[in-house]
């Protein structure tokens, strides 16, 4: 010990940490030694900071990113907070999707493929008052329900009391990293509101389905959906459409039902 500083063996025990491990967090630039000695190479630590050793272990051990961790350590006390809350709050939206993908993979794993009934039909143009946002394909849960929360203020005093409107759903064609999805309600003619945009959705030929239960299970859906717009020669068009027939706020999650629109044309080929 030189100066108080520990050997970084000593400082590795201190901690409960590996020589190796030491070494990677100077390497990452997460725990410089206060002391490195120029002719022998020989890394020195300071006992206080077995703290910070200890917390990157901690962090780690939480497979939190290297750069959320340097941030963590940089911050002052009430800065940390919001880090590992922010942290938090990512873990917890990755657990909920894992959790809706593990209850679609049980379903597959129980009952196969589910069947749905695909027909054809036209649609008619929509006249819409319209919420729009840009999320990422994980995000688009919580991106439809704040949405659908701005659009119902918007409409605010012009619905009538206990006739919630059918709202819509639009999407893009490819779930890309960044998108813009809408949330939209039938309104009738009238002077428009401000805060809200207005768009016409054209009519058409269209693909169709209905699904009935959870909406994490709604790709079982449009993969029945897609794979017989595929299989009948057509092709798909923007934007696809959700309608809500009966949302959250109506019934139990396995009897939310929602059809799924998709506009089609001849193909090419």
């Amino acid at each position: 010990m030189q100066d108080g500083l520990l050997t970084i063996g000593r400082f590795a025990r201190l901690c409960r940490l590996s020589v190796k491990q030491l070494r990677h967090y100077d390497d990452l630039g997460l725990l410089a030694p206060r002391r490195v000695d120029t002719a022998s190479g020989y890394r020195y630590y300071a006992p206080e900071q077995a703290r910070d050793a200890l917390t990157i272990a901690l962090l780690r051990e939480m497979d939190l990113p290297l750069a959320v961790i340097a941030r963590t350590l940089a911050a002052g006390p009430g800065g940390r907070a919001g880090i590992l809350s922010a942290a938090r709050d990512r873990l917890a939206d990755q657990i909920r999707r894992d959790q809706a993908r593990l209850q679609v993979l049980e379903r597959l794993a129980q009952d196969g493929l589910p069947s749905y009934e695909v027909t054809l039909g036209r649609e008619p143009e929509l006249h819409l008052a319209v919420v729009r946002a840009v999320c990422t394909p994980s995000e688009i849960g919580t991106t439809v329900q704040e949405s659908m929360g701005r659009l119902l203020a918007g409409l605010g005093a012009g619905r009538p009391a206990g006739q919630p409107p059918l709202l819509w759903g639009l999407y893009p064609l490819d779930l890309e990293e960044r998108m813009e999805i809408g949330v939209g309600a039938q309104v009738p003619p009238g002077p428009e509101i401000p805060g809200l945009r207005y768009e016409t959705v054209p009519g058409g030929p269209v693909a169709e389905t209905v699904h009935v239960g959870p909406y994490a299970h709604l790709p079982l859906a449009y993969h029945a959906l897609f794979a017989a717009v595929h299989e009948r020669g057509l092709r798909p068009l923007a934007p696809v459409r959700e309608a809500y027939l009966v949302g959250p706020e109506q019934a139990p999650r396995e009897e939310l039902t929602t059809r799924l629109i998709v506009p089609v044309e001849e193909s090419a080929a």
